[in-house]
């Protein structure tokens, strides 16, 4: 994810708009909406929709009312209403698709207690105090991770948030059991000067503000356009056929990763032609039962009761078949008739013609005369030492 002015420049190398997160096309910055709705023009006679959408850190984002029929954009800085004060945030989104985003998630513009309202757009002066007070904040978690140490509380301070204008600090923390950290607000308040707020987060809350990468190279989708939080099961990796390594499971939060309900309705989808796994064939040769399966070849792998070794591959539609006939108290002759047809060819698909295998390919070859050269000259060093050898025992 990255703007015009920050993607790649000469030889490769990042340009960065240095814009430290407060990019102005709102291109390179976290959960991000593309406006599809905005050259569309309105009706005649129709206002524009006065929500307007504003970022604040780490993705943290709020619907605002636009009271004051403002000309906003996106990328630009304002001053929103608060509880006590006002804060700082970015416009990231206006217009009819804020109408969208706020009926799914069905929030009332009319409602005065979660819908505020900007005062304007940020002067100079804002700006200046908003960036002091984000200046402040990371030597202000090192201190308060070390008094919540101090004090033995069980406990992680994740992330801190000030205000804009400077008049209060949200510390984010996670914890898996209850805290009473009524002691920690008071040694906070009297070490920051300035009003303290504790909000707990949960682990995946805290992945998603901080940000990082994936095991799959990319950045956590929770991060950059995810949501949403599903509850995620080892059912889900059950039904994908996956190894239950939590180790590979787990992402950075601790939790199963969020990527195993991706593909897993594909997967309910193509499990329902399947047989289930624990159901017997019943052949005149023997008992056959289910070993493996592919899903995405809608095959199976059965083996014979005490041959355990010897396994026959059979479609989905021949295991059904088999599996119908078992119900009409029917028994077939044997797999192998079935299994006759889905023999694999064991020819290698490609052959090795670049030598990856080989550790050396990327070193420069000898030349034949340093070769020689190196042989002459150990011959003459064994001459020499054979010579003096026999000195000695003469």
């Amino acid at each position: 994810m990255a703007c015009n002015s920050c993607a790649t420049g000469k030889d490769g190398q990042p340009k960065g708009c240095k814009n430290n997160g407060t990019c102005g096309t709102d291109s390179c910055n976290k959960l991000t909406v593309f406006d599809w709705l905005a050259n569309m023009s309105l009706p005649n006679g129709q206002e524009p929709f006065q929500g307007v959408e504003v970022r604040f850190k780490n993705g943290r984002k709020q619907y605002y009312k636009n009271t004051e029929n403002l000309t906003l954009s996106i990328g630009d800085i304002v001053a929103t209403q608060a509880k006590s004060g006002h804060d700082v945030g970015m416009v990231t989104l206006t217009g009819e698709l804020v109408r969208v985003q706020m009926k799914r998630k069905k929030i009332d513009i009319d409602d005065p207690e979660n819908v505020l309202k900007i005062y304007r757009k940020a002067s100079q002066k804002d700006i200046d105090i908003w960036s002091k007070s984000r200046d402040r904040e990371e030597p202000m978690k090192v201190k308060a991770r070390q008094f919540a140490i101090d004090l033995n509380l069980k406990m992680k301070i994740s992330d801190i948030e000030f205000q804009g204008d400077g008049s209060k600090a949200t510390f984010y923390y996670t914890a898996e059991e209850r805290v009473d950290f009524r002691e920690l607000i008071k040694v906070f308040a009297r070490e920051f000067k300035t009003r303290i707020e504790m909000r707990q987060v949960g682990f995946r809350q805290e992945a998603a503000r901080l940000g990082g990468i994936g095991s799959c190279g990319r950045e956590l989708c929770c991060s950059t356009w995810l949501t949403d939080f599903r509850s995620v099961s080892t059912s889900a990796a059950r039904y994908q056929q996956l190894s239950l390594n939590p180790l590979k499971l787990a992402g950075q939060c601790g939790k199963l990763k969020c990527c195993l309900n991706y593909e897993l309705d594909a997967y309910l989808d193509a499990l329902k032609a399947f047989p289930k796994s624990d159901a017997k064939l019943y052949t005149e040769k023997g008992t056959a039962i289910c070993q493996k399966t592919d899903i995405f070849k809608g095959l199976l792998w059965y083996a014979y009761e005490g041959e355990w070794m010897n396994w026959h591959v059979i479609t989905t539609e021949q295991a059904n078949e088999i599996i119908a006939k078992n119900k009409r108290k029917e028994k077939v002759a044997s797999l192998e008739e079935y299994a006759a047809e889905h023999i694999q060819d064991t020819k290698t698909e490609f052959e090795n013609v670049v030598g990856q295998d080989s550790l050396t390919r990327f070193d420069s070859p000898k030349s034949k005369k340093k070769r020689k050269k190196n042989r002459n000259r150990n011959k003459n060093r064994n001459k020499t030492r054979n010579q003096k050898q026999n000195a000695k025992k003469n």
